[in-house]
């Protein structure tokens, strides 16, 4: 059976309450703990972003007696899984735009400050004004701080200008890195794609925007005078064998030049020149018409600097927070939790895994509160709509193992289909809004 005709069959209401009853299966809550439902208990979400309103809404209807407190003084809220559509064309900038005011509870309090010290050893958070925020429980669900000063020469203002590109620093960059990619796939000229070697907030983000990318230079004339490359500062493009490889078939089709281990370190924005650092040390320059800077992704500095950070292994460098990888709770103090793309954890920093984790972590606060140990494990689920062309997609969901974990059966995740587009393009924004309540 087609795509197509499967989603001919749905109702879309169905289609999304079928998500919907799909986690409340993975959340697990069972009957709440007399202890934990009575509970007066002072918890604080440090972050306003997916996570942090996820949990204030499933906590305040799970909790209904404790004292919730949100600190973040962002008031705007970013669909960040849109940003490729707006940097490529295919949304406005105003899809992503929501308030947060519309989905943080009124019972909720929202101190519209920023968290700048944790003091776990005294269960408080002092924020950047120096107010001071006590609690019993915390959940860190900051998100990533874009590290953009780490490129020498680099200007955030600038991009959207001289062939500077950027999808993820806002959606004013998104929408600024839509001219830019207009212009180059008119135009043509010399492309560059890069990947950092940190962990990032959407690992698929950079090869959407090369892909849409290519599809862009076909439809308007530029291809012919276009050479693209894409330059990894790891040694491949995407963490599962079989997607890697696919895409590097895609780029090699395309008469892309790929190259690994090679960083973007420095840039002359008005001289449109890029400097890379390979893995031995040796730099090289080049002139480019486009280029598109994912910047290396850390940890935000009030969490870096504190105890809550890892401080050996492979997610110390970054400075992220250090969480049990199944339950999420923090490895030293057992009243912290993390949720989102701040954890230190293997794989998951998009929406998709906050979607998986926010239960977790809902679930085993809980029994934490009870008196009880958590008990409730994350597999690491997350999920990249692998963007291929306009019009075509894969649908690729795994775990913290690789393995491919497939919600629908009907959606082969090594088959590009117009179904998974329509996914990403009208039906993954409801369920996310759904999932800001705390409804799925």
């Amino acid at each position: 059976m087609s795509s197509l005709s499967v989603l001919s069959g749905l109702n879309r209401r169905k289609f999304l309450l079928s998500g919907a009853a799909a986690m409340a299966a993975v959340a697990g809550l069972g009957a709440i703990p007399a202890r934990a439902a009575n509970t007066r208990a002072n918890i604080v979400i440090t972050g306003a972003g997916a996570a942090g309103i996820s949990l204030a809404n499933r906590l305040t209807k799970a909790l209904p007696n404790a004292n919730i407190t949100i600190v973040d003084r962002r008031e705007t809220h970013y669909y960040w899984p849109g940003l490729t559509l707006v940097a490529t064309g295919a949304w406005q900038k105003s899809k992503v735009l929501e308030r947060n005011a519309r989905f943080i509870p009124a019972k909720v309090n929202w101190i519209k400050e920023m968290a700048e010290v944790y003091e776990p050893d005294n269960k408080r958070v002092i924020t950047d004004t120096g107010r001071v925020v006590d609690y019993d429980y915390l959940i860190v669900a900051t998100g990533v701080e874009y590290h953009y000063d780490a490129i020498e020469g680099m200007d955030v203002n600038a991009i959207g200008q001289n062939g500077l590109a950027s999808v993820y620093n806002s959606p004013d960059a998104a929408a600024q890195t839509w001219d830019a990619i207009r212009k180059y796939s008119v135009e043509g000229g010399n492309g560059i794609f890069t990947l950092p070697s940190t962990p990032i907030r959407c690992a698929g983000a950079p090869l959407k925007m090369t892909l849409l990318t290519l599809d862009r230079l076909r439809q308007n004339g530029g291809m012919d005078k276009a050479q693209m490359n894409f330059y990894s500062a790891t040694n491949n493009v995407f963490g599962l064998p079989w997607f890697n490889q696919f895409v590097l078939d895609r780029y090699e089709e395309a008469g892309m030049d790929v190259k690994f281990r090679t960083e973007l370190t420095a840039v002359d924005i008005g001289a449109r020149k890029a400097t890379f650092t390979q893995e031995d040390g040796s730099q090289f320059t080049t002139d480019y018409d486009l280029l598109h800077v994912v910047p290396p992704m850390r940890a935000p500095r009030s969490v870096r600097e504190s105890n809550l950070a890892w401080t050996e292994g492979n997610m110390a460098a970054g400075g992220w927070l250090a969480v049990d990888r199944d339950t999420l709770q923090h490895n030293t103090y057992p009243e912290v939790f993390g949720c989102g793309d701040v954890n230190g954890t293997p794989r998951g920093k998009t929406a998709a895994t906050v979607k998986m984790s926010v239960p977790i972590v809902v679930q085993n606060l809980i029994s934490v509160i009870a008196g009880e140990e958590p008990v409730a494990k994350f597999d690491g689920y997350t999920s990249c709509p692998l963007l291929t062309r306009f019009g075509a997609a894969m649908l690729i969901e795994f775990d913290y193992a690789g393995n491919l974990t497939p919600t629908y059966s009907f959606i082969d995740p090594k088959q590009e289909s117009w179904f998974a587009w329509i996914m990403k393009d009208q039906m993954l924004k409801p369920t996310y809004l759904q999932m800001l309540k705390g409804n799925v």
